[in-house]
């Protein structure tokens, strides 16, 4: 549960700010420092230090206040993009969350515009990292259970950061669990009351149904998981409104609850973390999450490919020759290749229902890594007017992509003798833009955006979000549904 946020339009007093306990303040660049509470012993501070003013745009400073109080201050530039501010904020409050507090306070100075939009990252950047993320440790620490900030009054009590940051913690909750917690099984009834909180309906597409309709790539992964848990979930959300009535928007997440790489079995090194490949499945749900508490005026599917990706005498191997659900015959060329396989089958069913548009979200190539790094992820779009769509969300939400091509002459890497397409190319060249050339023929002719989430996980963090398991997506996709309203 979001901590309770209490908003003040006045600005913060002395008295207010040497009470606060944990207290972050935000300024507009300037050439002098205002007159502000605290004003005095941050001067001292930077003193001491030799810290000039135009370092505050750079890294926050700590200040202890004389009544116990540590205020942190913060400058943030007015040219600054939305992921510029969000990580300014997100060091600002990295020096008091450390201590773990129960109530923190936020302040805002400067003119009106400023306090605006210094006040919607700051609330944001505190509400996604307010609730901790599962663990299993003995103790846990404090959660943070009030904000109060100064200086700035919402008009609807800040509903769309309340509703990203709440799509988001789900999805980074979902996303750190670990495989013996989180197994395809137990994915599919922890939907289940996701879509009683939410109002969502769930229909299910089991293992032993996949196999009666041909869906030939998905259970070739599944079948060597000894659960038999695997299945394609399809979660609607309605909105009210005409909109709502239209095509949907189809989301569809990449879900391997734990990825060993099969036959061709990752070196321990590159199974750690393999609990987290479903995390493209938890995007979906958070995106979904964050539209159902704004109320969107839109019609949404989610799609989410759970399974296990094992080895055992059952799982398929290389040069064995599978039929997809939409009759594509491709060749296993590599085991752990697995993401495209699943994704192929839902891609098609997803196409099936005929949406407006199909993006879908997945933890797919270590090409898209190896080309990014984590700080940004890849995206591909089947044309020009839905990429520069896809980079405005990008850039509104603070969620960076990269958009790449996908050229029609790097199809012949997947050329195959024996079926109609192999799964990908031993040589492992350009992979993030191979698999997308797989993937591309299970959309058919329905517009397309495929995320590569290479920006998933963060050592330290990324944007506002503090924790490794950033959520990378869940803002984005609301900001492209956004703009795809304003059309």
């Amino acid at each position: 549960m979001l901590p309770k946020l209490t908003e003040n339009k006045q600005e913060i007093t002395a008295k207010s700010l040497e009470t606060a306990g944990h207290a972050l303040l935000l300024l507009p660049v300037s050439k002098t420092l205002p007159e502000l509470p605290g004003s005095a012993e941050l001067k001292a501070v930077m003193k001491r230090r030799d810290i000039k003013l135009d370092s505050l745009a750079k890294s926050p400073v700590a200040v202890q206040l004389p009544g116990g109080t540590l205020a942190v201050v913060a400058m943030l530039k007015s040219d600054a993009s939305t992921f510029e501010t969000h990580e300014m904020v997100r060091k600002g409050l990295a020096l008091l969350i450390t201590e773990h507090p129960k109530s923190l306070t936020l302040a805002v100075f400067g003119d009106a515009a400023f306090r605006k939009r210094a006040s919607e990252a700051a609330v944001y950047a505190t509400l996604v990292n307010a609730v901790p993320l599962p663990s299993r440790k003995s103790k846990a620490d404090a959660v943070l259970k009030s904000v109060q900030l100064f200086g700035h009054k919402s008009t609807d009590g800040f509903a769309h950061a309340k509703a990203l940051a709440e799509g988001n913690q789900l999805t980074r909750s979902l996303t750190v669990q670990g495989p013996d917690e989180l197994t395809p099984g137990v994915y599919r009834k922890r939907i289940k009351t996701l879509a009683k909180q939410y109002g969502w309906t769930v229909e299910e597409y089991s293992l032993a149904k996949l196999k009666k309709m041909g869906a030939g790539a998905f259970c070739a992964v599944a079948q060597g998981s000894p659960a038999k848990d695997a299945a394609i979930v399809r979660i609607s959300y309605k909105g009210k409104g005409s909109k709502a009535k239209a095509q949907p928007v189809a989301f569809v997440g990449k879900g391997i609850c734990f990825d060993t790489g099969g036959h061709n079995l990752k070196p321990a090194k590159f199974m750690q973390g393999m609990h987290e490949d479903m995390n493209g499945s938890a995007v979906v749900l958070g995106i979904l999450a964050a539209a159902s508490k704004l109320k969107l005026p839109v019609a949404l599917d989610g799609w989410v490919a759970l399974a296990e990706n094992h080895i055992s005498p059952e799982a398929y191997k290389q040069n064995e020759v599978v039929k997809a659900l939409n009759g594509t015959t491709i060749e296993i060329v590599h085991t752990d290749a697995e993401g495209r396989m699943v994704l192929a089958d839902t891609l098609t069913l997803a196409a099936k229902s005929k949406p407006a548009l199909i993006a879908d979200f997945a933890t797919l190539t270590g090409a898209m890594h190896y080309a990014l790094g984590s700080r940004m992820s890849g995206v591909f779009a089947s044309s020009s007017a839905l990429a520069h769509q896809a980079s405005r969300a990008g850039t509104n939400s603070g969620e960076r992509i990269v958009v790449f091509p996908y050229p029609e002459d790097y199809d012949s890497h997947l050329d195959s003798t024996v079926a109609d397409v192999k799964q990908c190319s031993m040589e492992g060249e350009a992979d993030h833009i191979l698999a997308t050339l797989f993937l591309a023929r299970f959309v058919g002719d329905t517009p397309w955006l495929h995320m590569d989430l290479s920006g998933h996980s963060c050592k330290g963090g990324l944007g506002a979000v503090m924790s490794d398991t950033n959520g990378f997506g869940v803002a984005w996709g609301i900001a492209l549904l956004d703009g795809l309203q304003g059309q």
